[in-house]
């Protein structure tokens, strides 16, 4: 039972890291839309505003990473320690 009850908590931490990807989805979205809107309105500040949203895409990316990472380990390499205390 203490076996099922570990396996199923980590799938569920799993999942739930795993939902961490759709902030940085829809932040970059959003950032992106922004910069055509303000290259639009300004052309010559192409450059400017292009390498300012990638560095912010960039920064914002880190968290889907992070929460890929945990949903990994939890799947893959908690499971494993924790059974082996049991």
């Amino acid at each position: 039972m203490e076996r099922a009850i570990v396996l199923m908590g980590c799938a569920i931490g799993a999942g739930l890291a795993l939902i961490a990807g759709i902030g940085p989805g829809i932040g970059e979205g959003y950032a992106v839309g922004k910069a055509c809107e303000a290259i639009g309105r300004q052309p010559e500040c192409k450059g400017d505003v292009t390498s300012t949203m990638l560095l912010g895409c960039a920064i914002a990316e880190t968290t889907g990473i992070y929460g890929f990472v945990t949903g990994l380990l939890l799947l893959f390499v908690a499971p494993g320690l924790f059974l082996g205390m049991l």
